[in-house]
């Protein structure tokens, strides 16, 4: 007997060695972990069970029957973070690149019908350099069983994927279809073709990192959702990101303990510049209200005239979509909509109420917007809240003008609670350009037209640039002190803890992508 248990010690011995010590050093060399040195930094130590350490590939062509490693360049199991069960696969670069083969897409496929069955979020970290060529269309249909548990997967459970290396080809798909991505500057790169392939066909000249990196992806084409400095970093990441989002569907993010005390904010009572053009940082009356230092910003380097994240409200987890009047003047536009319409989606699968702060003077004009679909991208995220069943709140802070107003979780499209300040202006438009339509006569007959056109601007402000119209019709609920808006949110999101509201019978809905 001892013998086989020798025998099954040095089997162990041999996997946990993936492609042996030389790669593993060349791993280290480019400053980046091994895959079994990943799951030890995310999982609570000595949580992390195993599944299918001793599988080997099945291939026996181009000479790959000569070369097999045990666990076949994916490790794959489950354990805990942070206390609460969690999958994960990660991927092994030292083996055959990280190529993904037949029995390597078997073994994380496995470890996704694990967690949709006992409703536990995955996670992938991904290291591979795309399908493993020997194996042919094996390793394609490999890719296509993980996209389809992927899709079936979304919305049940969260799906989160750290790019720990090269991410290319048919690889970058089943990452595209989590909820959230994050990537590791300097190591890691995201694309469908590389810059060879770009060379050859468009003659440009580019370098992996410009053209698929960590910083690119974050800020040009908004794939990645976190940018890390490191892989410690984008696992720490993780592990936050967790803290704030539930187990699956069925359930409720987790909540902290906390005692009421004095909610009152009177540094928000002044945070409102007096001139109506002048920027502010709305990030600012977000850290105001929220818990203390709970903010985790999503997105943040892309189409930063939005600002989407997770807070704490009294303990509990809530999504936040804010207007950004410090860039654009908080405008909606093609990528701003696109960005919020995701983060409201992913909240309304998964039981986060969302809490919008409004200060939003229209949609961005000019030829580039309207040609490049403002209106089917604007209309993703008036589809997304109108959608949306779980609690919902808007506090307008200052600007509410247009088709932005109604877009932005207005009263009309289904928000639960409704709240404006003092400053608030809500109207179909700007004073300005309002009175120039209104009064058009009148000013084109005054002798000086510049003096009219000022008084009937001071004359439609005073009609429309406030909140009160709109509070008499009961589009807003109540006008209230900026300092009070913190105990107005947790006293409004606790009588809504319970709200049930369902969608028509339906198959899906048809949201303009």
């Amino acid at each position: 007997m001892n013998k086989k248990f020798e025998e099954l010690a040095k089997k162990n011995a041999e996997a946990l060695l993936g492609g042996g010590q030389k790669r593993i050093e060349s791993q280290h060399k480019k400053g980046k972990l091994t895959a079994r040195e990943r799951i030890h930094f995310l999982m609570d130590e000595g949580t992390f069970e195993e599944i299918g350490m001793l599988v080997q590939h099945r291939s026996n062509d181009f000479g790959l029957e000569k070369e097999k490693y045990l666990g076949d360049g994916v490790v794959t199991g489950y354990g805990n973070v942070n206390g609460r069960l969690t999958y994960v696969f990660s991927q092994d670069f030292t083996v055959f690149g990280g190529s993904l083969s037949e029995t390597h897409a078997e073994k994380i496929c496995k470890i996704m019908d694990l967690a949709m069955k006992n409703g536990a979020p995955v996670i992938g970290l991904n290291d591979s350099g795309g399908a493993r060529i020997q194996e042919g269309v094996v390793s394609l249909g490999g890719y296509a069983d993980i996209f389809y548990r992927n899709v079936r997967s979304s919305g049940v459970i969260p799906q989160l994927s750290a790019i720990m290396g090269p991410c290319a080809g048919g690889a970058v798909y089943s990452p595209a279809m989590t909820d959230f991505i994050l990537m590791v500057e300097n190591t890691s790169y995201m694309f469908v073709t590389g810059p060879n392939v770009v060379k050859t066909v468009t003659h440009e000249e580019v370098t992996s990192e410009e053209l698929g990196g960590a910083l690119t992806h974050a800020s040009k084409s908004g794939v990645t959702h976190f940018a890390c400095a490191n892989e410690v970093e984008a696992i720490n990441y993780v592990k936050t990101l967790l803290s704030y989002i539930p187990q699956n569907c069925e359930e409720d993010a987790p909540s902290l303990p906390y005692q009421e005390g004095n909610e009152k904010r009177p540094q928000l009572n002044s945070i409102i510049p007096d001139n109506a053009n002048q920027p502010y940082d709305i990030r600012e009356v977000i850290e105001s209200v929220i818990d203390e230092n709970s903010f985790f910003e999503v997105h943040k380097l892309f189409a930063e005239n939005i600002v989407v994240g997770f807070a704490r409200l009294a303990g509990r987890s809530i999504g936040i979509v804010a207007n950004q009047p410090a860039v654009l003047a908080g405008v909606l536009d093609i990528h701003s909509s696109t960005k919020a319409a995701r983060f409201v989606r992913f909240c309304d699968s998964f039981n986060i109420p969302l809490l919008v702060f409004e200060d939003v003077p229209g949609f961005l004009p000019g030829t580039d917007q309207e040609w490049n679909a403002i209106i089917t991208n604007g209309a993703k995220l008036l589809y997304a809240f109108s959608e949306a069943t779980v609690p919902r709140i808007t506090v307008i802070t200052r600007k509410a003008y247009g088709g932005a107003y109604d877009v932005m979780n207005s009263k009309h499209i289904g928000a639960d609670m409704n709240y404006a300040w003092p400053s608030a202006e809500i109207a179909v438009m700007g004073a300005k350009g309002a009175a120039e339509i209104i009064f058009k006569n009148e000013i084109a007959a005054a002798k000086d037209k510049d003096s009219k056109w000022k008084e009937k601007e001071a004359e439609y402000q005073n009609m429309f640039a406030n909140p009160y119209r709109a509070a008499e019709r009961g589009f807003i609920d109540e006008v209230i002190k900026p300092e009070d808006t913190r105990i107005k949110l947790i006293r409004a999101f606790k009588m809504l803890e319970n709200k049930v509201d369902k969608l028509p019978r339906k198959k899906h809905g048809n949201i303009p992508l």
